[in-house]
């Protein structure tokens, strides 16, 4: 098919500059894209039949990395304080 139709996982890397021309980057459209990735995850992981707690602790598991990634500077000031 047409090349904006397409998803990212079909474009192939030489065709990658000509499909992110493509895309829409105003504001609407990345919240567009936003809901549209967040709609997409809920119905792979966990709004399944015969799911189980995958959905859920890989969403944990990215919070507790993104958040240890933003703390990492102050942890790593404290790691190296002397208690005396």
């Amino acid at each position: 098919g047409p090349l904006s139709d397409r998803r990212l996982m079909e474009v192939k890397l030489g065709e990658l500059p000509a499909w992110l021309a493509t895309r829409d980057f105003s504001p609407q459209g990345l919240l567009g894209g936003l809901q549209k990735a967040w709609s997409s995850y809920y119905n792979k992981y966990i709004n399944v039949k015969r799911g189980g707690p995958a959905g859920i602790s890989m969403l944990l598991a990215g919070y507790c990395l993104l958040s240890y990634s933003w703390n990492y500077q102050h942890i790593k000031r404290h790691r190296w304080r002397k208690y005396h």
